[in-house]
């Protein structure tokens, strides 16, 4: 094991650990790596050059301390290194495990080399922790007698319910759904996120005095009057509008929404029960619509549950394989990227358009496509122009439509809040993270738009310490990249 950190970086190589074999993992739903040695751990954070500018901790939206915690790693002062990635990260097991790492697009390493493997080693530091009976519940020593409502449970919710319980404030999460976590829960597959990881961090913040009342529609099961009894509300409820595709046949049989597909199959491996139809690839062709990393989940439960083959368009052109001169270091830039689902069996197919969806007897058979190309039209403004001669028929029995978000739902809770939205449908907030309705909060996916799991993290933290100043007149909660020390109030 190497003693010369100095070095480390000249040593080794980027490792990262091995995935099952592909004949293997299709057959379960269990994450796909294997356990990785803490030997080649040890050497991987020695590859961190502890930078004088740590330009990975302006690409972490959190602002974790990186370069500490590898170098803790590095001398195997493991509970050190939990303390220090928890200081800034509520759940470093789902950013380790989920998180696109935009932190190890800004390493500085990364400039003529493979960067240090920050998620990968981030896991580690809080599974280690867990293993070692170290995360324990954060229950505040006072209450402040303030209560706080916090509307929806995914990492935005979470992290948001997190930071105001250890304040000393009492937190109730209304989750309209089964079990709390939102998108953590229902919208990401076991493969990459197994649901048990989930259940560990809920139970812990049950045990911290969090309550979580699930199964609960505000607005509906309760009144936005009893919502407003609260001393404040926080609202955390993603952006869960799904964007859809307006093609002739859009009504057929067989074509469905990304997030109800993976909904229905988390639930199906979690052994719940639903009362909707199933949706099921066993045996079809399917084409997925939308080539990001929802599409990207929806090919490997597809492949997962038999399909007989399965393609996946994407309506932007093929990225490039390095950097584009425009995404110089340290941004994140758009790149071509082969998840472990498109390792499993997909066709993908690139600037393609679906004009219209045809089926026999109400059900679908084909769809047809048209490739597209990107061009500024006289204003500067990016345009779709279809190319002649390119127009194609795909045999198809069902379609997943995974194409993003537009925004949160209006009809129900928002719309009887009345808080203003911005022009482009989402919550409206001061820099405070405050809405128009004064004592109401703002955060996550409903506020910023469809983002990131880290990003979501981010803002729960950050509306909770909004939340906090508003309840108490200050908020000694801590900011982005700040709070070594677990705050009790």
């Amino acid at each position: 094991m190497t003693k010369d950190k100095t070095r480390g970086f000249l040593q080794f190589k980027r490792t990262l650990p091995k995935k099952r074999a592909v004949e293997e993992r299709l057959q379960d739903s269990k994450e796909i790596y294997y356990p990785f040695p803490e030997e080649y751990l040890i050497q991987q954070s020695s590859r961190c050059m502890d930078c004088g500018v740590p330009f990975c901790h302006a690409g972490c939206p959190l602002g974790n301390k990186i370069p500490e915690w590898n170098d803790l790693v590095f001398k195997e002062r493991w509970q050190e290194a939990y303390h220090k990635l928890a200081s800034t990260n509520n759940f470093p097991e789902f950013t380790g495990r989920i998180c696109p790492a935009p932190c190890e697009a800004a390493c500085v390493l990364g400039i003529n080399d493979d960067p240090v493997t920050i998620e990968q080693i981030e896991k580690e530091i809080i599974e280690h922790a867990f293993d070692a009976g170290w995360v324990v519940p954060a229950t505040p020593e006072v209450r402040t007698g303030k209560r706080v409502a916090v509307v929806g449970s995914g990492p935005a919710g979470l992290a948001c319910a997190a930071q105001l319980n250890e304040a000393g404030h009492a937190v109730t999460v209304f989750e309209r759904d089964d079990k709390p976590g939102g998108l953590l829960q229902y919208g990401i597959p076991d493969f990459k996120l197994e649901k048990s990881v989930v259940a560990r961090r809920v139970a812990l913040m049950e045990a911290a005095g969090i309550v979580f009342k699930t199964g609960v529609r505000v607005g509906e099961d309760i009144s936005v009057e009893e919502l407003m009894a609260f001393d404040a509300v926080v609202l955390c409820v993603g952006a869960t509008q799904a964007r859809d595709v307006g093609a002739p046949g859009r009504d057929l049989e067989g074509i469905h929404l990304a997030w109800d597909y993976l909904w229905q199959q988390n639930k199906r491996v979690a052994s719940e029960s639903f009362d909707v139809p199933a949706i099921d690839a066993a045996d079809k062709n399917v084409i997925v619509i939308g080539g990001g990393d929802t599409g990207s989940d929806c090919v490997g439960t597809a492949n997962r549950q038999g399909a007989k083959s399965v393609i996946q368009f994407e309506l932007l052109p093929t990225p490039p394989e390095d950097r584009p001169a425009h995404q110089p270091w340290p941004y994140y830039p758009m790149v071509l990227r082969t998840s472990s689902s498109h390792e499993e069996g997909a066709d993908r197919k690139w600037s393609v358009l679906t004009t219209n969806f045809k089926g026999d007897n109400g059900k679908l058979t084909h769809l047809t496509t048209v490739n597209v190309e990107m061009e500024k039209d006289a204003t500067g403004r990016m345009v779709l122009n279809e190319m002649e001669g390119t127009k194609k028929q795909w045999p198809v029995d069902l379609v997943v439509l995974a194409v993003g978000y537009t925004g949160p739902e209006k009809a129900g809770l928002l719309d009887k809040l009345d808080v203003v939205l911005t022009d482009r449908g989402n919550i409206d907030t001061t820099d405070g993270y405050a809405t128009s309705v004064p004592g109401v909060f703002a955060a996550g996916d409903g506020r910023r738009g469809q983002s990131l799991v880290v990003w979501a993290i981010s803002e729960g933290r950050e509306a909770a310490a909004a939340a906090d100043a508003y309840l108490m007149e200050e908020s000694r909660l801590p900011q982005k990249g700040e709070g070594d020390i677990p705050f009790i109030r």
